[in-house]
């Protein structure tokens, strides 16, 4: 039987990556986000927008040109890298790319008929030494997905998938009352069957890994049930993995300071008035939460 650990500031506070004082950027990874679209360009703003306040030391987006003007408008401290046209020399850019990341995000803001998304995908659960998949990246098609599962079981190092219940369900192919029902039994089984961390969103989201833990945090906020939110975990998990931390704390850890940070945008801003862009502003509260600042970061 699994054994179902509460996520609280106890657990994240032992998870804090170690911060260097002798440190430099590339002390504390790089960053590869691919992610966004012509019609959802927001998507890869938040992402690197908290990978960037995650503490990693690079982070680069890989994306098209509508997409990379944004986020250089908004996040000039972020890398730009265009997606080539071509899926031969997308693969070969993409491998490049991945093999000098510390970690891999893909699928915010990308549409899941996106013509190479699976080329692009099996690129990176190939070559990337960590890697995040969300949104786009989550097959739905049986025979995509029967490929997704077989790289999943692959790797070295599990992948961590973040879908909502909707997504989840559409990849079992089962209603998502079911996901509702029995939501950490099913994430629970794919875990160990695939060789992946997933983290089930919901107002109370769940966490499986491969062992056969569940994690789980119980915190609900329907400021959070917006567009974009999930952007935000996403990116910010994926930083803490550039900074070496194993995949489930770093997915536990994410979890936790976004919750956190959206209870403080709540109270100050409203759940109806608050937006996830403004989860990057209260991240600090969020460390404050997991122990992870001294108040003056």
């Amino acid at each position: 039987m699994a054994e179902i650990i509460r996520i609280d500031s106890e657990l994240i506070s032992g998870f804090r990556p170690e911060r260097q004082e002798d440190g430099h950027k590339n002390t504390f990874g790089t960053t590869l986000i691919c992610a966004g679209s012509e019609f959802m360009t927001g998507a890869a703003v938040l992402a690197c927008g908290a990978a960037l306040r995650s503490g990693a030391g690079l982070v680069r987006v890989f994306s098209e040109e509508k997409t990379l003007n944004a986020v250089s408008c908004i996040e000039p401290c972020a890398l730009l890298e265009l997606r080539p046209e071509g899926t031969a020399g997308l693969q070969r850019k993409a491998s490049d790319l991945s093999k000098k990341a510390s970690s891999v995000l893909i699928g915010p803001g990308i549409p899941t008929d996106y013509g190479d998304m699976e080329a692009l995908t099996e690129v990176f659960l190939r070559d990337a030494a960590n890697i995040i998949l969300d949104a786009g990246a989550l097959a739905y098609r049986p025979d995509v997905l029967s490929r997704l599962k077989e790289r999943l079981r692959a790797r070295a190092v599990p992948a961590v998938i973040t879908p909502h219940a909707g997504e989840f369900a559409r990849m079992l192919g089962v209603p998502v009352q079911e996901i509702s029902d029995n939501g950490g039994d099913k994430a629970l089984c794919f875990a160990a069957e695939n060789n992946c961390i997933v983290v089930l969103k919901s107002y109370r989201t769940l966490i499986a890994v491969p062992g056969g833990d569940l994690y789980t945090l119980n915190e609900p906020n329907s400021g959070l049930a917006k567009g974009g939110s999930g952007d935000v975990l996403a990116g910010l998990a994926a930083g803490f993995l550039a900074q070496g931390m194993e995949p489930y704390k770093a997915a536990c850890s994410a979890v936790f300071i976004h919750s956190k940070a959206g209870r403080a945008a709540a109270d100050d801003i409203g759940e109806i008035c608050m937006l996830p862009a403004d989860l990057l502003n209260y991240l600090p509260e969020g460390y404050l939460e997991a122990g992870w600042s001294d108040g003056n970061d």
